[in-house]
């Protein structure tokens, strides 16, 4: 049987490739840390074309994808994806990201890791670091049963049948339920985490019913019963991912940077990517494969001659394996000098697909070569180097390497906290991993990850021996886990150390976003409004010219101070006029930037229309808040609304209109909508930041607004099931108390304080919120 060969490097995700899926031969699906989901259709063949269209873009990593055939009322099928916002996603994929998905499944209490469909469309099945699988009635839209006792984090599930699902988790069990929860079967034998689950295929010589991989790097095939029938060696690392092609073959991807086809017992052929990691792998059902990686690309691979790309294309592929650095700690102890050199390669034949072998190059530099059985040869797959931070050493922290250990002061009068970081990983899982571990509010994360960035800029990426970005914080997993020693979980009592959280004295802000992506969105709708007769709102070229001009300092201001600028006034102006002109439906990327420039320059507070108005007068009278069924318009107006804190005109702009804001925006206080709730919670914590300040905390008014807010705080601590918003719920209210007697009072006998307290503990079971309940009720008593 020929080999795969590239068919198509597909390029649009600004950050790892974290899921991909493959329902049909014209049509991928891709999620990414890029925080999008993304459809690839192929629109050429000879060779092949695809064109990609934005299905959802959110405001954290997309971890997990997986599709649903079509059934009764969804001719084209359903796509789901859920990630680290806790919250599953089900569109149809034609639809644009601005409209309305079909579901939004709440229940998990941290990142959604894995994702199944049941094909004849009955049932998603779902995994998550919270240690639980759920399965959600497709159509009821409910979580129809807890699959519970777990020890970890739940990295695989399968949707075997109409009837039966299977489940990998962290504590090296493989556990067999029903779709009523019944657990069926537990299944021992992996010696480390469970990743990578899939069904074997009818035709697999070995009778196999699924395959099970994870970080010991070995296949296990199984039967449902429990026995084991046989073990596939070959990967050199974690194995990530598996899936099943119509002939029975298997294909396996994972941290050794390549894909791997698997027919039998052996290992036929080994695609090494350019890569560090190899994170997704699915197949379609005309036997091509397709693959996401950390290099941020989607590649589709064929057998198939006239499904495979130009041969030019192909060359430039393996070109970039062959120049591809692999990190020094990827391979081990590397002896440079008992290496054979390259007269090896001419000599010596390899042993088993994909073997890699280390030569001693003519330059001094260590290669990398893979033998390929299809070809009887060995292929250059990258160069050996050092991964080490801007000082060329590592070092030690808990009989550990690291490129970096900070240390962080956290309290005056307290020795400062070690923040241990290699340069492979993402600055914002290091930070969550040390405010996890050391028990902070996560409130510090924005500042942790960017003390992070600021201070590793221009050492050189590579990859650590603790491996990449992407990693479980709760260190379930053995992948990265600065600082333990063990794999356990960090426990959930408060230690006597942990710092205060009340009051809060900073404001907030909301500042992610893609710069690029927002323009190129504008591009699109601009031009959809001109080709469908609205030619008089649409922009024309000078207006373009001037929305570009403000992008590279709107950069600046929000990595920076802000500041005023003319490029920005301009801006804001032109940003206003789409919001006042443009119909609703395409408002939403000209919301994002009001959104961004609140936070980045005080132009936005000072902005004033013909009429007087100020923006907080543009969002209320383009109707924003009008259409209960547009959460991602209302969130952005309030997500605007909470930046407008980061100026002194801002500060001044929220105060005044306190009343006008807090009308709009209550209305959305019982949505179901995550990041709408986490809007209003923030605003409401800015706010009562501001009036609990030495300026205002005196003012008359400042009492009666204190109230108004109480009101709509403990409504939200009761209603949400979303950790981030209980906990800034809950940091507003603490915050609030400072207000006096009087307010304490009414919290306690109006407004069912200690209810919505312990609603909250029930509901989120995080350090971080046990701790700011017991503040509230030591302030309390």
């Amino acid at each position: 049987m020929p080999d795969y060969k590239l068919s198509a490097s597909l390029e649009e995700h600004e950050d790892d490739v974290r899921g991909v899926a493959f329902p049909r031969p014209n049509f991928v699906l891709s999620a990414s840390r890029d925080a999008t989901v993304r459809v690839w259709k192929l629109v050429g063949e000879s060779p092949p074309r695809y064109d990609c269209s934005l299905s959802s873009h959110g405001s954290s990593f997309v971890n997990a994808i997986a599709y649903c055939p079509p059934i009764k009322g969804f001719a084209d099928g359903l796509v789901v994806s859920g990630g680290k916002d806790t919250v599953i996603e089900v569109r149809e994929p034609g639809r644009e990201p601005d409209q309305n998905a079909e579901a939004l499944l709440l229940g998990h209490a941290h990142n959604v890791c894995a994702l199944d469909v049941d094909q004849s469309g009955k049932y998603i099945i779902s995994g998550s670091w919270d240690s639980s699988a759920r399965v959600w009635g497709i159509g009821k839209w409910q979580c129809d049963a807890l699959l519970e006792g777990h020890q970890g984090s739940v990295w695989a599930v399968l949707a075997y049948d109409r009837d039966t699902i299977v489940t990998g988790c962290a504590d090296q069990i493989i556990r067999v339920f029903s779709t009523t929860g019944k657990l069926l079967n537990t299944i021992k034998g992996s010696t480390d985490v469970v990743r990578a689950l899939c069904r074997v295929s009818s035709n697999h010589p070995s009778g196999s019913d699924f395959a099970s991989a994870g970080n010991d790097g070995i296949i296990r095939l199984w039967k449902l019963a429990g026995k084991q029938i046989v073990e596939l060696h070959g990967h050199e690392n974690f194995i990530y991912s598996l899936a099943s092609l119509p002939n029975g073959e298997l294909v396996s991807s994972g941290e050794d940077r390549t894909v791997r086809i698997w027919s039998g017992n052996e290992c036929i052929q080994t695609i090494t990517h350019p890569a560090i990691s190899v994170w997704s792998v699915a197949a379609s059902e005309n036997g091509d494969i397709v693959s996401g990686a950390s290099d941020k690309k989607v590649r589709v691979f064929s057998r198939v001659q006239n499904r495979q790309a130009a041969a030019e294309v192909i060359q430039a592929f393996e070109e970039s394996v062959k120049s591809s650095a692999i990190p020094k700690q990827q391979v081990g102890d590397v002896q440079k000098e008992k290496l054979p050199g390259p007269e090896f390669l001419q000599q010596k034949s390899g042993t088993k697909e994909g073997q890699v072998i280390m030569i001693r190059e003519d330059n001094g530099s260590v290669g990398a070569y893979q033998w390929s059985q299809g070809s009887q040869s060995w292929m250059s797959v990258g160069t050996v180097v050092d991964a080490v931070g801007s000082s060329g050493k590592k070092t030690d922290y808990l009989g550990k390497d690291y490129d970096y250990v900070f240390d962080v002061d956290i309290e005056d009068g307290k020795p400062p906290l070690k923040l241990p970081y290699n340069l492979a990983q993402n600055p914002y899982e290091a930070a969550t991993k040390f405010i996890q571990d050391n028990e902070l509010p996560m409130t510090y994360l924005d500042q942790v990850a960017n003390f992070i960035t600021t201070n590793t800029q221009g050492a050189s990426l590579g990859q650590s021996s603790q491996g990449p970005a992407g990693s479980d914080p709760y260190g379930t997993e053995s992948r990265y886990r600065p600082g333990e020693s063990t794999s356990t979980p960090p426990t959930s009592s408060i230690p006597t150390s942990r710092p205060e959280v009340l009051p809060q004295t900073t404001y907030l802000s909301i500042k992610t976003a893609n710069l690029r992506t927002i323009r190129k969105k504008i591009g699109e709708l601009n031009d959809q409004l001109a080709n469908e007769g609205h030619g008089d709102v649409a922009l024309d070229s000078s207006q373009l010219a001037t929305l570009d001009a403000m992008m590279k300092p709107l950069e600046q201001r929000l990595a920076g101070t802000p500041t005023s600028d003319d490029a920005l006034r301009q801006g804001m102006n032109l940003v206003v006029r789409m919001i006042t002109t443009w119909p609703v439906s395409p408002q939403l990327p000209a919301l994002d930037l009001v959104r961004l420039l609140a936070a980045a320059t005080p132009d936005a507070a000072s902005y004033r229309s013909a009429e007087r108005k100020t923006i907080v007068n543009v969002l209320e009278t383009c109707k924003v808040f009008e259409d209960p069924d547009r959460p991602n318009h209302i969130m952005l107006a309030a997500r605007a609304f909470s930046n407008l804190f980061e100026t002194t005109q801002g500060r001044s702009l929220a105060d005044e209109s306190f009343d006008q804001i807090h009308t709009l925006v209550t209305t959305s206080k019982n949505s179901s909508n995550r990041n709408l709730i986490i809007a209003v919670a923030t605003l409401y914590l800015n706010y009562s930041v501001l009036l609990t300040s030495s300026s205002h905390s005196s003012q008359p008014q400042s009492a009666d607004r204190g109230l108004s807010l109480m009101d709509d705080l403990t409504g939200i601590i009761r209603s949400t099931v979303d950790s981030e918003a209980v906990y800034r719920g809950l940091v507003a209210v603490g915050t609030l108390l400072g207000l006096g007697e009087e307010l304490q009072m009414a919290a306690k006998e109006i407004y069912g304080l200690e209810g919505a307290l312990k609603k909250a503990e029930q509901t989120v079971k995080e350090p971080r919120v046990k701790g700011v309940v017991a503040e509230i009720r030591a302030i309390l008593s």
